[in-house]
């Protein structure tokens, strides 16, 4: 049984609820203006080991080198009715890289976009839009069956969800060359009439930049 909150755990569970974010333990201690950086440490440490112990539908979990006070996986479902799908161009963009390349490791996705992929993952994970599972030191991302539907895909199967892309796309990466300058994200739909009323999508933009020639 863990002992009792300390005031500095507490004011952490504090700003990692204002926060909705992941935060790491430097930015907390900025946020705290705390002296030592291992007392808060300690304080992740203790406010983890609490939530593991109570009944909650949230938990303390590590996100790469940051931490964040989340629904756990299980109770996601549960506020889909109460969670508006709003995306930044650049929570789009991440989305689609996540598509495009799924299975594709969060260590991956932060080589290629830097490091505001943890903060993305975890609004992507909050909309049930992406899965995460466990990799080793990391995590394994995948669309989830309700971004299929969001976007109005015949398939939730990435295979079937990359040939789909790179058909209304028309682009294809080349296997020799790694990861692929992932296509542009795709459009949100449109709270439009039922689908035999509904017009013609617009063309998609073409990809952000043509592949090099051959020399």
């Amino acid at each position: 049984m863990p002992s009792k909150l300390d005031d500095l755990s507490l004011k952490i569970e504090a700003v990692l609820f204002a926060a909705g974010r992941p935060m790491s333990v430097h930015e907390l201690k900025e946020a705290l203006a705390a002296d030592d950086h291992r007392a808060v440490q300690a304080g992740l440490r203790a406010l983890a080991d609490a939530y593991g112990h109570r009944q909650s539908a949230l938990e303390v979990r590590r996100v790469g080198d940051r931490y964040a006070l989340q629904l756990k996986e299980a109770w996601i479902p549960t506020v889909h009715a109460v969670t508006p799908i709003e995306m930044a161009p650049r929570t789009l963009r991440v989305l689609t890289l996540v598509a495009y390349h799924q299975p594709i490791l969060q260590s991956t996705l932060v080589r290629m976009i830097g490091e505001s992929a943890y903060e993305e993952v975890q609004r992507l994970r909050g909309l049930n839009l992406i899965r995460t599972e466990p990799k080793g030191s990391t995590l394994e991302l995948t669309t989830t069956r309700r971004f299929a539907e969001y976007f109005g895909l015949e398939s939730s199967q990435p295979a079937e969800i990359r040939r789909i892309l790179e058909g209304k796309l028309g682009v294809s990466p080349s296997p020799a060359a790694g990861p692929a300058e992932p296509p542009p994200a795709p459009a949100p739909p449109d709270p439009a009439p039922p689908a035999t009323d509904r017009p013609a999508p617009p063309e998609p933009a073409p990809p952000d930049a043509a592949p090099p020639s051959a020399a």
